[in-house]
């Protein structure tokens, strides 16, 4: 294929945005300083714990979603799909029509984010690894929950974090992004490396190791949705988020879900084209080395930050970054809501369209096909700013509520409101990052 970015997704320019980014950038780190200001003044205790938070959901629904019919359901969807993608990308042609790049770059990883944020954890619900390893397991006699070995504790999240990059990487950084076979192999691996892991820890390994379970369930913490003692509860989104566990390795993945982001706002600015295109070195290499320092900074500035807030009550400082991660989640998703809308409603009806012809060969399987096109964001472009200034700021000012909230619960009273003095810094570090890239694509 010529074209290796068909997919191409970075934000509009300077032009788009309504506002200056100087006037974005202070107000927004207004909203922030104020927003913790107030917090400190006036919430001196926390307010959200996962063992009391939330009331039990209307009985109808509980049962519904409970059941056993309700849960299947979701699996033969999440099969549906998963057995089109595979149709499409074995047999489809490799033509940039055809819907495996949409399904996999706009699909999975996009739309996933706003669903799980209305409707809960969906990945873990539908995913199709889940599934087979359940049919393995019937077939066998085995327990899908229950594996050969015990899931190493020091692991964490670390093998998510490792999925993810690989994810981003092929998505942001590989040259051929856009030839079926490179997506058709990765998304064997994936397969392959889950299937394996889930036969050798069981279910507990699609918790903490499948990338798109945890990317789906940390933003899926953002929902009204949520457990207590396996009881289906509404409750307050943040009191959902106080419920992220500090494992190892989350750091990590909340660094590779935002610097990411990060890092495909500022490959389109022209800065970083300037850079790469008068370098003597292989942008290939460049493009490797800002990735991986895009999603390492993140995690750096967000473990210095909350490292460096003080220690108290039974904390030790290197458990802070873990405690902390929760917080950045809110700004990742916002930051998400940002880059994306336009690429996910654009680009994301179009898949629809084209996924009525897998194979390319006219055909309208699923009457999609006559669709007309959805232009609406790229023909407003003040609306589509605004909305990405407002999931922005709206994010950064959730995490610090979220961030605050924790420091109340873990840092000594003396320290409460200077101690939160280094994370509220990063947080507007994390602010004037992301709006000085948003301006700057």
């Amino acid at each position: 294929m010529a074209d290796s970015r068909p997919l191409a997704h970075g934000l509009g320019g300077p032009a788009d945005l309504p506002i200056s980014s100087e006037l974005a950038i202070a107000g927004a780190v207004a909203a922030l300083v104020v927003s913790f200001t107030v917090l400190a003044l006036a919430w001196r205790t926390p307010r959200y714990d996962s063992t009391t938070s939330g009331r039990p959901a209307p009985a109808g629904l509980a049962r519904l979603v409970d059941s056993s019919a309700y849960a299947v359901s979701l699996r033969v969807v999440g099969m549906l799909v998963f057995g089109w993608f595979v149709l499409a990308a074995v047999f489809g042609r490799d033509l940039l029509t055809n819907p495996v790049f949409g399904m996999f770059y706009v699909w999975w990883w996009v739309g996933l984010v706003p669903v799980s944020v209305l409707f809960g954890p969906v990945w873990k619900a539908i995913s199709p690894v889940r599934t087979i390893n359940a049919v393995f397991a019937r077939v066998s006699g085995s327990d899908p929950d229950r594996g050969l070995f015990d899931y190493p504790a020091r692991l964490g999240h670390w093998p998510a974090a490792a999925g993810l990059f690989a994810f981003v990487w092929i998505e942001l950084v590989y040259p051929h992004m856009s030839e079926l076979g490179p997506v058709r192999l990765w998304c064997a691996a994936y397969l392959a490396v889950m299937l394996l892991g889930g036969a050798l820890f069981g279910s507990v390994f699609y918790e903490k190791a499948d990338p798109f379970e945890v990317y789906s369930s940390l933003c899926a913490k953002l929902s009204i949705w949520g457990r207590r003692d396996g009881v289906l509860v509404v409750r307050s989104p943040l009191a959902n988020l106080d419920t992220v566990a500090p494992l190892p390795g989350l750091v990590a993945v909340v660094g590779v879900l935002f610097g990411s982001t990060a890092y495909d706002s500022f490959r389109d600015s022209l800065l970083w084209i300037r850079f790469t295109q008068e370098s003597s070195t292989s942008t290939f290499l460049l493009n490797n080395l800002a990735l991986l320092l895009f999603c390492a900074g993140v995690a750096v500035i967000l473990a210095i930050g909350s490292a460096a807030t003080g220690v108290g009550r039974g904390t030790r400082r290197r458990e802070l970054p873990a405690l902390f991660a929760h917080s950045v989640v809110p700004i990742i998703v916002g930051y998400i809501a940002a880059h994306y809308v336009s690429y996910l409603v654009e680009v994301g009806w179009d898949t629809l369209i084209l996924a009525s012809d897998p194979l390319s060969t006219g055909s309208d399987w699923l009457g999609t096909g006559d669709l007309d096109r959805l232009s609406w964001l790229s023909f407003h472009p003040t609306a589509l700013a605004w909305i990405k200034v407002v999931a922005v700021v709206v994010g950064h000012v959730v995490a610090v509520v979220a961030a605050h909230d924790r420091a109340v619960r873990v840092l000594p009273k003396q320290h409460q409101v200077t101690g939160q003095l280094p994370m509220l810094a990063a947080m507007i570090a994390f602010t004037v990052g992301g709006l000085y890239l948003l301006f700057a694509a």
